[in-house]
């Protein structure tokens, strides 16, 4: 009995080789299994998120590719924490571009309609999206203002009027991934005065429908049929190797606009299907032509200001969503007088004058 059990253990000893081989064999398929779980990790948690989104289908009935680059956490140099979101549950999120020096500008958001977490019944979060800086200096006082705030996105990519269309890239792609229950999407400046209250009703009583049935909404002030800057020393220059029409896309202005959330997974996925030219097209051009590349339209709504800076009206800016051109000092002072409880009659608005100035509002 001892003889049979030393020849059993003789023979396995004598395979020991063929078994190393087999453990060799099984530790280089496993290392490329996780290799690629890792590579495609994006492309699986895409999917998953849009199976509580609408499909992107492109313009012709073709789907658009679900290929999105890796936007992990760590592609970010500052942000809050990854489950900001699942914590907040906002039903709408606001992305304040800002360059890195505009503190005040930033304090001046925080300070009047920043501040609102809980308009007309839903939960609102408000953040800010920067470059690097220039100046290390200014890079040092972004990472103390995010360790006190807390409201600081920061991408890799040096902040400049250029690499706007990389500043909004950066937030769609961050709002995709780590805000994907928001049902909708604002984009702001620093020098806009936006009122989410106006936006909220304004969406309640134009684009309502049921609770998870959201259209592909793209909203804001539309420019229509505009041509490309063909003058090299323009900064909105755009060559013809660039951009070969004759008219852009209709698109919103990048002072202020609004995505729902369909909308944003498709523009997300259409800005992957199209390679950036340098130099970059304005941002606004940019996301007006990945919507035309997803099939979406964009909205215009007069409630959204242009370029031109409109004369203040107290009642007309309480129904207006955006009004660019506002500094630091004058959005303090008119976020308080905007939120009085002085009426709004038609008598004090001739004599005052404000139903010309809301007229030159809505026209232009």
């Amino acid at each position: 009995m001892v003889g049979y059990s030393f020849r059993i253990c003789k023979s396995c000893f004598g395979k020991r080789g063929g078994h190393l081989k087999f453990i060799h064999y099984l530790f280089i398929i496993v290392f490329c299994i996780s290799l690629l779980a890792l590579l495609f990790i994006d492309v699986i948690e895409l999917w998953v998120t849009s199976l509580g989104m609408s499909r992107a289908i492109g313009p012709h009935g073709v789907v658009l590719p679900h290929s999105i680059p890796p936007t992990r956490s760590e592609e970010y140099l500052l942000m809050p924490s990854i489950h900001v979101c699942q914590r907040a549950e906002p039903y709408l999120i606001i992305l304040v571009a800002t360059a890195p020096h505009n503190r005040k500008a930033r304090q001046a958001i925080r300070d009047t309609w920043g501040g609102e977490v809980q308009v007309r019944g839903h939960r609102v979060m408000t953040l800010f999206i920067v470059g690097q800086p220039y100046d290390p200096v200014i890079g040092k006082e972004l990472i103390e203002e995010s360790k006190e705030r807390g409201d600081l996105i920061q991408g890799r990519f040096i902040d400049s009027y250029g690499n706007l269309t990389l500043k909004t890239l950066s937030m769609l792609g961050w709002a995709r991934r780590f805000c994907p229950q928001a049902h909708y999407l604002a984009k702001v400046d620093d020098d806009v005065l936006f009122n989410p209250s106006a936006l909220l009703q304004y969406l309640n009583l134009s684009f309502k429908t049921a609770e998870n049935e959201l259209t592909e909404l793209y909203l804001g002030r539309v420019h229509m049929q505009v041509a490309p800057d063909r003058n090299p020393a323009s900064k909105h220059f755009m060559s013809e190797t660039a951009y070969a029409g004759m008219v852009f896309p209709d698109y919103c202005s990048g002072t202020a606009y609004v995505l729902s959330r369909p909308a944003l997974l498709k523009l997300s996925l259409a800005a992957v299907s199209i390679r950036l030219p340098r130099p970059l097209p304005p941002e606004d051009v940019f996301v007006g032509i990945c919507a035309h590349t997803a099939g979406i339209t964009p909205t215009h709504s007069p409630l959204f200001s242009g370029g031109p800076a409109v004369p203040y009206s107290r009642c007309c800016y309480q129904t207006m969503v955006s009004v660019h051109h506002t500094k630091p000092g004058e959005m303090v002072h008119y976020w308080k007088e905007v939120h009085s409880t002085a009426p709004c009659s038609w008598l004090g608005m001739i004599l005052f004058g404000e139903t010309m100035h809301c007229n030159i509002i809505l026209l232009l």
